[in-house]
């Protein structure tokens, strides 16, 4: 059978950034800049996304299209004879549906909330205690959240079983496109608050001060971090995007196209959030606190809050799912391609594993709270072992597979990024990319068991 192939490049790049762009960029990004030294810190992550993000996504971009293939089969078709690079295969496949089992019911979140807007439950004048009684009131029902669970994984693997053109490609450039506006409309409020100005300082001047106080070496690991973190590398998320691509075009700058959607709705988040929160005088926090109890106190204060929340929470809706039909994506393309099933079949198979792989993430907040390994809840525990050992783990796998004489090759990799019209890779570059860049991924990795 024929593999499809995106109808259009715009197509490919709002999929790619739809995968990359995620709950991250919003609860995770804009706090930690402004707790390492705002301005600064930026200029790090920046240089940090050159250094290693863009790279490591042209590697997987570019072992999808040499080999036409999903995880598994792409090493089986590059690899020399008699050799194991297909074992990674199956490790991004399990880090895929890791990633899916909390990740998804955090996305069926951000719909309820969406929800909760929309109809009312949020109202103006609401003080703190009843705004976090919403969100403790959601994480204590476990029926809410499998019913808002239910609608994600029906429809996402409903998206994908239409195919890449009619599916995935469709809806994903109606919701990014969607997402970008909304981001902008949103950012332009936020700045037209009264005290604006100060959260934009705490957020984008550089503050050598908090960046002595922090550690200058602190500052440069956690933008490392940041920037090789952001696009979820190394369970072939981006690879299966690249083996439906076609020659026209470069790897490495679609790479760079990617990068530069992702960072700036991840700099863009910040200017919504931190103009509001100074405004309203509430502290800005990180993770679930900021999305469902810190900005919901802010909007509730707010004049037109209501909208504006509902919109906020339409854009975040948008940000999640268009992660996940993007990794459903490759669920889907791992059962077609290994074991020859229809696309149908693989969807539905998928989505009734999915949805049951999600329940231990949605019990753990309530009838299974009391359960807990080396301080980590559920969902904690799943993100650790995605982010911190699959993601670089996996990055430095496919590294390895591109730059060495065991894998696929220098050479190879080489061509295959270089191919079409373009930004090109230089082949200078490559002592820098075999000894070099393995030792930044290290370091990522050693940063997040010390973190």
């Amino acid at each position: 059978m024929q593999r499809e192939n995106f109808k259009s490049r715009t197509g490919f790049l709002l999929v790619s950034a739809g995968c990359a762009i995620g709950i991250g960029n919003v609860w995770r990004f804009p706090y930690v800049t402004g707790e390492n030294g705002g301005g600064l810190f930026v200029l790090f992550y920046l240089a940090f996304l050159v250094l290693m993000g863009i790279p490591v996504l042209t590697m997987e971009l570019a072992v999808g299209r040499a080999s036409r293939k999903s995880a598994v089969l792409s090493y089986k078709t590059l690899e020399k004879p008699k050799s194991k690079w297909h074992i990674h295969g199956w490790l991004c496949m399990i880090g895929c549906y890791l990633l899916m089992m909390f990740y998804t019911p955090v996305s069926a979140w951000m719909l309820d909330y969406f929800y909760k807007f929309a109809t009312g439950t949020f109202k103006s004048g609401m003080n703190s205690e009843q705004v976090s009684g919403v969100f403790n009131n959601l994480m204590a029902s476990p029926v809410e959240m499998i019913i808002w669970l239910a609608i994600i994984v029906v429809f996402g693997f409903f998206v994908c079983s239409r195919g890449l053109q009619k599916g995935i490609e469709k809806v994903s450039k109606v919701m990014m496109i969607a997402l970008l506006v909304l981001i902008i409309i949103l950012a332009i409020n936020s700045m037209m608050l009264s005290n604006a100005g100060e959260g934009l300082s705490f957020y984008l001047v550089p503050d050598f001060g908090k960046v002595k106080n922090v550690g200058l070496g602190k500052v440069i690991t956690s933008a490392m971090s940041q920037a090789f973190f952001t696009l979820g590398l190394g369970i072939a998320s981006m690879e299966i995007f690249g083996s439906y691509m076609n020659k026209d075009r470069t790897l490495y700058g679609e790479a760079v196209q990617i990068c530069a959607l992702d960072t700036f709705v991840a700099i863009v988040a910040g200017l919504i959030i931190f103009p509001a929160c100074f405004s309203f005088g509430v502290q800005p926090d990180q993770g679930p606190a900021l999305i469902f109890v810190t900005l919901p106190n802010v909007f509730v204060n707010m004049t037109g809050g209501r909208i504006w929340g509902t919109l906020f929470f339409l854009f975040m809706t948008f940000a999640s799912f268009s992660t996940v039909i993007a990794v459903f994506e490759n669920l889907v393309a791992f059962l077609t391609d290994t074991f020859g099933m229809s696309r149908t079949k693989a969807s539905i198979i998928n989505g009734i594993i999915m949805f049951f792989a999600c329940l231990p993430c949605i019990f753990g907040f309530n009838i299974w709270s009391d359960f807990n390994i080396l301080g980590k809840g559920v969902l904690d525990l799943e993100d650790f072992v995605v982010s911190n050992l699959l993601l670089p783990i996996g990055a430095m796998v496919y590294l390895l597979f591109c730059t060495t004489k065991f894998g696929w090759g220098f050479d190879n990799y080489f061509e295959e990024c270089n191919t079409g019209k373009g930004l090109k890779l230089s082949r200078v570059l490559k002592p820098y990319l075999k000894y070099a860049l393995p030792v930044l991924i290290v370091i990522v990795f050693v940063q997040g068991f010390i973190g």
